[in-house]
């Protein structure tokens, strides 16, 4: 159920209506908007009456949320989610690129992606200091050392960082050096995992699992903003299908059902999507075309030196490119980066 509350409401009203669904034994969850406060309800194992609030002062109706995934529904938030990462927007009106390397290797190869992703025009800087390979005997990542590369370079040129938590116990770390925690898409569905991001207070980008419906997806975030973290983007990076000329299907139908179904900011990862450098600038320029919130690129110095995804990674110059062009499909749709 959602408690939707007058413009004019106090906050002791909003108060009023919070304690009152404590009383019952579920769980508030009050979500501002831009004109008025909306209070979501979970813990119910049945239909709540919403006859005990519509009579509440400075409410305006309580109504029943139709959709499994209740907090990140646009039922709850008619409006985008703007997620604030220390004063840079993530979604919203500008297009967010996040861009640099698969996995961080050395402190040269991570400061030179990082200046040039900059120069190009990136925000945040995107770099695996863990990495889950399908291999146990290929490149694993460089662990807190490479978080400490990633902060380096932060503190270098100011961009925020992106990079990946795997499990549980390696959290706190990562979330000491992150600006924004990545979850894999092997790790979509990893509910401990999930239970644990909701508590604290980073942004969470969470990746689309290789065979994840647009549902179960959805569910996954619901677990994390369920638990009070309500800072969660969507990175759509592709799912498998029976096509081998790719690495995965990019599914770019998901951008607008995801922009018709929920409020959180919605993200294309080209790289990952179709694995062929040469064609990661077409699938940037259609994950902006079709109206997704910004995109995550890998860029490496030397691709053909990298440790891992060297096949996807552009190089500084074709990332320059690729901004540009990026530049014209935003202005076609009326966005900026």
């Amino acid at each position: 159920m959602l408690v939707v509350m007058k413009p004019n409401a106090t906050q002791a009203e909003i108060e009023a209506v919070v304690e009152k669904i404590r009383a019952l034994g579920l769980t508030p969850h009050p979500i501002p908007g831009a004109e008025r406060v909306a209070i979501g309800i979970t813990g119910n194992k049945g239909a709540v009456d919403p006859e005990p609030f519509t009579t509440m002062s400075g409410v305006a109706d309580a109504l029943r949320v139709s959709q499994p995934f209740k907090l990140v529904s646009r039922e709850v938030k008619g409006e985008d989610s703007v997620i604030d990462v220390g004063g840079v927007p993530l979604g919203g009106p500008a297009i967010t690129v996040m861009a640099g390397p698969c996995s961080v290797e050395s402190r040269e190869q991570l400061l030179e992606a990082a200046h040039a992703v900059k120069r190009a025009g990136a925000r945040f800087l995107r770099g695996g200091a863990f990495k889950p390979r399908t291999s146990p005997y290929e490149f694993q990542g460089l662990g807190e050392e490479g978080l400490k590369l990633l902060a380096l370079a932060r503190e270098e040129t100011g961009l925020k960082v992106v990079t990946e938590v795997m499990d549980v116990e390696s959290l706190p770390m990562v979330a000491d050096y992150a600006d924004v925690l990545q979850i894999g898409a092997r790790n979509m569905q990893n509910y401990s995992l999930l239970k644990q991001l909701g508590t604290i207070r980073k942004p969470i980008l969470l990746k689309r699992g290789p065979a994840a419906t647009i549902k179960e997806w959805l569910m996954a975030a619901e677990y994390v903003v369920s638990r009070g973290n309500y800072q969660v983007a969507l990175c759509e990076r592709g799912i498998r299908t029976f096509e081998t000329m790719t690495r995965n299907t990019l599914d770019l139908n998901a951008v607008p059902i995801l922009k018709s179904l929920t409020h959180l900011p919605v993200i294309v990862d080209p790289s990952h999507g179709i694995g062929l450098r040469a064609h990661v600038p077409a699938m940037a320029r259609a994950g902006v075309a079709a109206g997704a919130d910004g995109i995550i690129v890998e860029v490496h110095p030397r691709p053909e030196k990298a440790l891992s995804d060297g096949q996807q990674s552009l190089t500084p110059p074709e990332f320059e490119e690729l901004m540009r062009q990026v530049r014209v499909i935003a202005g076609a749709v009326g966005r900026s980066i």
